[in-house]
């Protein structure tokens, strides 16, 4: 069975009367049926003979059926391959041409944004977090800024950050994170003072998401290793992990007495589907994803969620705007909308060193001081 493939082109003006989907076998057969020969066919399409019966032979060749019969001097036609393959892209074209028409209409309008200079794109790779989803959609709609955003863990966001495949990247800490930490462990290597910049972003509770009504009475994750409740992690190196484990770290349990820890889930939103289904009793995620899912929440925790970027991204036009958006009164109150969050710095470029409490820097001698 032959497959498939669909490409597009990018044109100052759509062809009036053009298929709605384009393939040049296709319009070479149209033009030798209308015409009645190859020469005439390859002239109303501008293309040369030789290239017309090239592909011609290329594909008869290829699927092993002749595409167009007729003596030397006689009237060329299509063979019956021929029509049938014509028939068939003329009945999918009809078939199809509603859904055809909205693809064009989808990617017309997302190229008009490439075209549009009022319009930036920031790219953003983060760990998964529901102000961020509302916040996409609130710039697209007042501030002309596209969030092209791919959710993936703390970790692996500001890595993608430091290897150029990101302008910004979203992570959270605890707010009182302290030194020596697994918080200060996991993030110091990837986040170099000097070289990078935080951005407010928002100030976020986490805890146990559990089942409606809290049947086992959990308050805390003492609770769930003692009663042995089954439980439902995140991922290595998302930021939720790295919260759970200096949880645990600071209660004195090791991770294993937790029944569970070493299944995961790869977002705040699959944890309370995982609780909800009842396939587990607790797992560490976001109040806003236990409330949008009818469960019962437990906080533990507070963060600060950062937007990370090089110092010399200030610069560009994409993260100027996006600093105005986070500042704005519009956004502040939409952010305070969603359970669990509220404005926090938002918009402010903070350095490391002010945000993250753990580096400490020795004060320069000034010259002539004394030893």
């Amino acid at each position: 069975m032959q497959q498939i493939e669909l490409s597009y082109l990018i044109t100052p003006r759509r062809r009036v009367g053009g298929a709605l989907i384009g393939n040049p076998l296709m319009a070479l057969l149209q033009a030798v049926r209308e015409h009645g020969s190859i020469s005439a066919a390859a002239r109303s399409l501008e293309l040369s003979y030789r290239h017309v019966w090239g592909e011609l032979k290329r594909w008869e060749q290829s699927f092993g059926h002749a595409l167009v019969t007729g003596e030397k001097g006689r009237r060329a036609q299509l063979s019956e391959f021929g029509d049938k393959l014509l028939w068939a892209e003329r009945q999918a074209q009809a078939r199809l041409a509603p859904q055809i028409e909205a693809l064009h209409a989808d990617l017309e309008r997302a190229f008009a944004l490439a075209f549009d200079d009022r319009t930036h794109v920031l790219s953003l790779q983060a760990s998964h977090d529901d102000a961020l989803v509302l916040l996409r959609s609130h710039a697209a709609g007042s501030a002309r800024l596209q969030l092209d955003i791919q959710f993936s863990g703390s970790v692996d966001a500001i890595s993608a950050l430091n290897q150029g495949r990101c302008t910004m990247a979203g992570f959270h800490t605890l707010e009182s994170a302290a030194a020596g930490s697994l918080t200060q462990r996991t993030y110091q290597p990837l986040l170099k003072p000097g070289i990078h910049k935080l951005i407010g972003f928002a100030r976020r509770t986490q805890g146990l998401i559990v089942a409606p009504g809290n049947p086992l009475a959990l308050e805390s994750l003492a609770d769930v290793a003692r009663l042995q409740a089954r439980y439902v992690n995140r991922s290595i190196g998302t930021g939720t992990r790295v919260l759970l484990d200096e949880l645990l770290d600071a209660a004195g349990i090791d991770g294993d007495a937790l029944d569970g820890y070493g299944r995961s889930e790869p977002s705040h939103g699959a944890v309370a589907h995982a609780v909800a289904a009842g396939q587990a009793d607790a797992g560490l995620g976001l109040e806003s994803a236990a409330r949008a899912a009818g469960l019962g929440f437990v906080p533990l925790a507070h963060e600060r969620y950062h937007l990370a970027c090089l110092k010399s991204a200030l610069a560009h036009p994409a993260t100027e705007a996006l600093l105005v958006l986070l500042r704005g009164a519009a956004w502040q109150h939409r952010l305070g909308t969603l359970a669990g969050y509220e404005s926090a710095a938002s918009g402010e470029v903070q350095s490391l060193s002010a945000l993250l409490p753990w580096w400490q820097f020795k004060s320069k001698k000034k010259k002539g001081s004394a030893p």
